[in-house]
């Protein structure tokens, strides 16, 4: 039986729901990145980024190649940043949401 679209896109979010990945998402976003470059930019054991990273490729989100001894991962495709890019714009606008609370409630304390 076919899973149901929404349940395949909660799955889709489950998955995107670790820090590192989004992280490693996030990096990918400025392009082609060596493994060696993410373990700079990531502070985590190496074994823990290629777990993360193996996540990300058997969804099919991410793609590595070797160059000689240096594996290089970028984006599967720019759908991927586009839903990075959402989502730093939904959390701004949150953020922005919840200053404005806060201005409010902090005018109606002084009153």
């Amino acid at each position: 039986m076919p899973v149901p679209l929404y349940q395949a896109k909660a799955e889709f979010f489950r998955m995107l729901g670790h820090p590192v990945r989004i992280r490693v998402l996030e990096l990918l976003c400025e392009g082609p990145t060596p493994v060696r470059d993410l373990l700079a930019q990531i502070d985590i054991e190496a074994s823990n980024l290629s777990q993360q990273l193996a996540v990300l490729r058997r969804q099919g989100i991410v793609r590595a190649t070797r160059d000689g001894s240096t594996v290089v991962y970028e984006l599967a495709g720019p759908d991927v940043s586009d839903l990075m890019k959402a989502a730093r714009r939904i959390l701004t606008e949150l953020i922005i949401g919840q200053e404005r609370l806060l201005a409010e409630l902090q005018e109606a304390e002084q009153r």
